[in-house]
């Protein structure tokens, strides 16, 4: 008969060449975490190298402080950052607005893809934020900027697809990094004004 097989997770090695197990990083749940660094655009770094602090997740806010917080951190150049307060924000929100909040954090989130240089997945995104956010154009609540964020979103699938093959985006505040577009300076305004 053969022996189980070890379904441990292994990513580093002993030395002699044995493997090491790495018990995984879990929540109170039990739900995965990774505790590997991050940079400011959410991309995983090497391990024991300094990233940039996640933004902790189910964190009570109003309407006002996570827009406010989302746009501090869009501000920043950190957009990932931003989807992630803005999907606590539609994870929280009455029934009739999580559409709204979900397509300010699927915006989050086109624009790190964007800054990340994935022109397909950052324009798909913004596409499906606009898309989402659209019936609120009449009414929008709490100042947020539907129609603005809209041709945000309209102007910059319109840049990305544009992009050669070589990547550089003429025209467009380039990061100087890797990414197609500044996060920072692409940013969207939430509100009006």
């Amino acid at each position: 008969m053969n022996a189980p097989e070890d379904h441990r997770h292994t990513t580093r090695y002993e030395e002699g060449g044995a493997p090491a197990s790495r018990s995984r990083d879990r929540d109170e749940q039990g739900r995965a975490r990774s505790a590997r660094p991050r940079d400011g655009l959410g991309r995983p770094l090497p391990y024991g190298s300094p990233g940039v602090a996640r933004q902790p997740e189910g964190v009570p806010r109003t309407p006002d402080e996570a827009l406010i917080e989302a746009q501090r951190l869009l501000d920043a150049g950190m957009p990932f950052h931003a989807h992630e307060v803005l999907e606590d924000a539609w994870k929280a929100a009455p029934e009739a607005e999580r559409q709204l909040w979900r397509g300010l954090a699927q915006l989050a989130v086109g624009l790190t893809h964007a800054a990340r240089g994935n022109v397909t997945g950052g324009a798909a995104l913004l596409g499906r934020g606009a898309a989402a956010l659209a019936p609120y154009a009449k009414a929008a609540p709490y100042g947020i900027d539907v129609d603005g964020l809209t041709a945000w979103a309209r102007d910059l699938t319109g840049t990305l697809a544009r992009v050669p093959e070589d990547g550089t985006l003429a025209g467009v505040p380039a990061d100087g990094a890797d990414g197609t577009v500044s996060a920072s300076g692409a940013a969207p305004r939430l509100r009006a004004g």
